[in-house]
Protein backbone atom coordinates (compact mmCIF):
# COMPACT_ATOMS: atom_id res chain seq x y z
CA UNK A 1 0.00 0.00 0.00
CA UNK A 2 1.30 3.46 -0.93
CA UNK A 3 2.94 5.42 1.88
CA UNK A 4 2.77 9.22 2.04
CA UNK A 5 5.31 11.17 4.09
CA UNK A 6 4.94 14.64 5.54
CA UNK A 7 8.07 16.00 7.22
CA UNK A 8 8.42 19.35 8.97
CA UNK A 9 11.64 21.28 9.58
CA UNK A 10 11.79 24.57 11.52
CA UNK A 11 15.25 26.09 11.15
CA UNK A 12 17.16 27.61 13.99
CA UNK A 13 17.34 31.38 13.64
CA UNK A 14 19.94 32.19 11.00
CA UNK A 15 20.05 28.62 9.64
CA UNK A 16 17.13 28.85 7.22
CA UNK A 17 19.34 28.99 4.11
CA UNK A 18 21.37 26.01 5.32
CA UNK A 19 18.15 23.99 5.74
CA UNK A 20 16.99 25.07 2.28
CA UNK A 21 20.31 23.99 0.76
CA UNK A 22 20.24 20.63 2.56
CA UNK A 23 16.74 20.01 1.16
CA UNK A 24 17.89 20.94 -2.35
CA UNK A 25 20.87 18.57 -2.08
CA UNK A 26 18.83 15.56 -0.98
CA UNK A 27 15.87 16.06 -3.34
CA UNK A 28 17.54 14.86 -6.56
CA UNK A 29 18.90 11.58 -5.19
CA UNK A 30 15.61 10.93 -3.38
CA UNK A 31 13.51 11.53 -6.49
CA UNK A 32 15.75 9.08 -8.39
CA UNK A 33 15.10 6.23 -5.96
CA UNK A 34 13.18 3.34 -7.47
CA UNK A 35 10.55 3.28 -4.71
CA UNK A 36 9.91 7.05 -4.75
CA UNK A 37 6.76 8.05 -6.60
CA UNK A 38 6.99 11.77 -5.76
CA UNK A 39 9.09 14.08 -3.58
CA UNK A 40 8.97 17.85 -3.23
CA UNK A 41 10.28 20.30 -0.62
CA UNK A 42 8.36 23.44 0.34
CA UNK A 43 9.02 26.64 2.27
CA UNK A 44 6.35 28.50 4.19
CA UNK A 45 5.48 31.93 2.83
CA UNK A 46 4.58 33.16 6.33
CA UNK A 47 7.58 31.78 8.25
CA UNK A 48 10.83 31.69 6.24
CA UNK A 49 12.30 29.28 8.79
CA UNK A 50 9.60 26.63 8.22
CA UNK A 51 10.02 23.89 5.59
CA UNK A 52 8.08 20.78 4.64
CA UNK A 53 8.74 17.71 2.54
CA UNK A 54 5.90 15.79 0.93
CA UNK A 55 6.78 12.45 -0.61
CA UNK A 56 5.00 9.35 -1.86
CA UNK A 57 6.48 5.85 -1.80
CA UNK A 58 5.38 2.56 -3.35
CA UNK A 59 5.21 1.09 0.15
CA UNK A 60 6.65 1.39 3.64
CA UNK A 61 9.57 -0.90 2.77
CA UNK A 62 10.68 1.55 0.06
CA UNK A 63 10.74 4.38 2.60
CA UNK A 64 12.58 2.21 5.12
CA UNK A 65 15.25 1.57 2.48
CA UNK A 66 15.37 5.32 1.69
CA UNK A 67 16.07 6.06 5.36
CA UNK A 68 19.20 3.87 5.23
CA UNK A 69 20.72 5.26 2.02
CA UNK A 70 23.88 7.42 2.33
CA UNK A 71 22.29 10.62 0.97
CA UNK A 72 19.43 10.34 3.48
CA UNK A 73 21.71 9.54 6.42
CA UNK A 74 23.89 12.57 5.56
CA UNK A 75 20.81 14.79 5.22
CA UNK A 76 19.37 13.73 8.60
CA UNK A 77 22.70 14.27 10.37
CA UNK A 78 23.09 17.70 8.78
CA UNK A 79 19.54 18.96 9.27
CA UNK A 80 19.21 17.79 12.90
CA UNK A 81 21.87 20.35 13.82
CA UNK A 82 20.00 23.10 11.92
CA UNK A 83 16.46 22.76 13.33
CA UNK A 84 14.96 23.79 16.66
CA UNK A 85 12.96 20.61 17.35
CA UNK A 86 13.25 16.83 17.14
CA UNK A 87 12.79 15.30 13.66
CA UNK A 88 9.11 15.44 12.69
CA UNK A 89 8.43 12.83 10.00
CA UNK A 90 4.93 11.42 9.64
CA UNK A 91 4.07 8.20 7.82
CA UNK A 92 0.53 8.37 6.47
CA UNK A 93 -1.94 6.73 4.11
CA UNK A 94 -4.68 8.44 2.15
CA UNK A 95 -8.00 8.57 3.91
CA UNK A 96 -10.47 7.07 1.46
CA UNK A 97 -14.19 7.77 1.69
CA UNK A 98 -14.72 4.12 2.66
CA UNK A 99 -12.50 4.67 5.71
CA UNK A 100 -14.65 7.52 7.08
Amino acid sequence: MELVIFARFHALEGQEEAVAEALREVSGPTQAEQGCLFQKAYRSIRDVRLFFVHSRWIDEAAFDLHAKLPHTVRFVAKVQALIDHPMDVNRTQALDAAML
